[in-house]
């Protein structure tokens, strides 16, 4: 495996970090209440299965971010191996097994835990970002992000505009609160905060980011979660409001064109 597993834990939720393929990570959420248990793209059904079962939760959903065979290729495989029913969701037609298509802002739940959906076309027209949070409290939630924020990046646009892109990150993920845990698709952290450092080279986030990074990696120990707060101070696709992101681009006063000038540079970016 790419990383080691790992568990992370907050107030109400427990999140397991599963490294599949080569870079790709799938995440059980599980509610520290009910113990009822979501998965969020389960690319290897095997590993899902065995996690839950050594977990002792209660899985019934499956969330997934969009149709990529990466994130989506394995619904199908798990809706047949596992014993009970699941909930398949998804925001495209393309995505194996689903059976629950969802838009933005509708709302479900994993036990006590309130789930809300982000439509965030672009990567691909049908991309779903996931926001968890338990239900009355002010403790931190977490996003489910797929393939469109990483951390200190964002996903190509492959069906998409920048516009799109800007609306994703600047207007809907930025206005979660600051403290929730990001935790994206893949394992890009160290090439995205290079191309980062390229774009604001003074930058003292990057820097210290990159460093702390390069030591996780060392050990196969994955880098997320981030927070959607630490993204505004180091990723550089949720900073093309900052002159400094702006003057690098070429491009002033101008976020949305600096947006589509960060995207076609980073495309073709060497680290």
């Amino acid at each position: 495996m790419h990383s080691s597993l790992e568990d992370v834990t907050l107030d109400s939720m427990q999140v397991k970090i599963l490294p599949a393929l080569q870079d790709n990570y799938m995440y059980l959420i599980v509610d520290s209440k009910t113990k009822e248990a979501a998965v969020v793209d389960p690319v290897d059904p095997e590993l899902v299965i065995k996690t839950v079962k050594e977990s002792n939760v209660k899985l019934n959903k499956v969330l997934t971010t969009h149709h990529h065979w990466d994130h989506a290729g394995g619904n199908e495989r798990l809706v047949k191996m596992w014993d009970g029913k699941l909930e398949v969701y998804g925001g495209d037609e393309r995505i194996g097994a689903m059976n629950h298509k969802v838009c933005q802002d509708e709302t479900f739940t994993i036990g006590t835990l309130k789930v809300r959906c982000l439509s965030t076309p672009c990567h691909t027209s049908g991309h779903i970002c996931y926001y968890v949070t338990a239900t009355n409290s002010n403790e931190a939630g977490a996003v489910f992000t797929g393939d469109t924020l990483f951390q200190g990046g964002c996903g190509r646009f492959f069906e998409g505009t920048p516009e799109e892109m800007y609306d994703a990150l600047c207007a809907k993920l930025s206005a979660l609160p600051d403290d929730t845990k990001v935790f994206c698709g893949h394992e890009y952290t160290l090439q995205n905060m290079s191309f980062a450092r390229h774009v604001e080279p003074d930058n003292k986030n990057v820097q210290n980011r990159i460093e702390w990074a390069k030591l996780r990696r060392a050990t196969k120990d994955p880098t997320v979660p981030s927070t959607i707060g630490e993204e505004k101070l180091w990723n550089p696709f949720m900073r093309v409001h900052e002159a400094t992101v702006q003057n690098h681009a070429g491009i002033s006063a101008n976020p949305i064109g600096t947006m589509e000038a960060l995207r076609k540079e980073k495309d073709n970016f060497k680290a």
